[in-house]
Order: C-alpha cells, then sequence, then structure tokens
C-alpha cells in the first residue's frame, strides 16, 4: 500500500513540473511578443530614420533643437537653427524625430485614403448603374 502512495505523489510531483515549465514558456512568449518584439522594431525604424535623414531635411533632437539640416557627415550632422543661422554639429544619434519625412508620409497616407475612398466610390456607383 506504502508503494501505491509513493507512485501517486511521484506521478502528480511531473505533472506540476510540467505545468510549471509550461507557464514559463508561455510568460517567456508573452514578454517577446508584447515586449521585447515592439522595441526591437521600434529601434530598427529610428536606425532607418536617421540613416534616411538629408541635407533640407527639418529636424527636432533629443535634446529639443529643431533646426534644418544643412551637411551630413558618416555619424554627425550639421544643424542650422533659427534666423541668427547659428551652426551646431550633432551625433545622428541625437536625431528625434524628422518633420520633413513625417509631412511627406502624412501627406501619401492622405493620398492613398483619398484614392482608396475615390475607389470605393467609383465601385459603388458602377455597382448601382
Amino acid at each position: 500500500m506504502l508503494h501505491f502512495l509513493e507512485g501517486e505523489v511521484a506521478g502528480s510531483a511531473g505533472a506540476s513540473m510540467m505545468s510549471t515549465i509550461l507557464m514559463l514558456v508561455l510568460m517567456v512568449g508573452i514578454f517577446y511578443f508584447m515586449l521585447i518584439r515592439p522595441e526591437n522594431k521600434r529601434k530598427k525604424e529610428a536606425e532607418q530614420m536617421r540613416t534616411a535623414v538629408k541635407t533640407g531635411d527639418k529636424i527636432t533632437t533629443i535634446g529639443g533643437i529643431v533646426g534644418t539640416v544643412v551637411s551630413i557627415k558618416e555619424d554627425k550632422f550639421v544643424v542650422e537653427t533659427g534666423a541668427d543661422q547659428v551652426r551646431i554639429e550633432l551625433a545622428k544619434w541625437a536625431l528625434s524625430s524628422n518633420e520633413t519625412a513625417n509631412e511627406a508620409a502624412r501627406e501619401a497616407a492622405m493620398k492613398a485614403q483619398e484614392e482608396k475612398a475615390k475607389a470605393k466610390a467609383a465601385k459603388k456607383a458602377s455597382k448601382s448603374k
């Protein structure tokens, strides 16, 4: 009778261990898809934005400096700020946003949305005939 109880306890301990491992794997998966993957995506987009900056773009740095890019070097760029034309050399990692690129992306999205609406209206009009 004692051997029967020992086998039952060992079986429940194995099942408990498997459920613990399963929960741990599930938590790691949730952390990956909820935290790690989106953060890596944001980093990749920021790096892509920094490499795509060109002369004439209106930018904002992480320190709040707003200006126009005058020249670009390998890992630095020169920004001209304000009416007094002060020029500041900054590292590319300090670039926070590119207003010129953001504005162009907004215009492209609006144009695509308008074209989609026109196509939908044309489809609806041809359907009603």
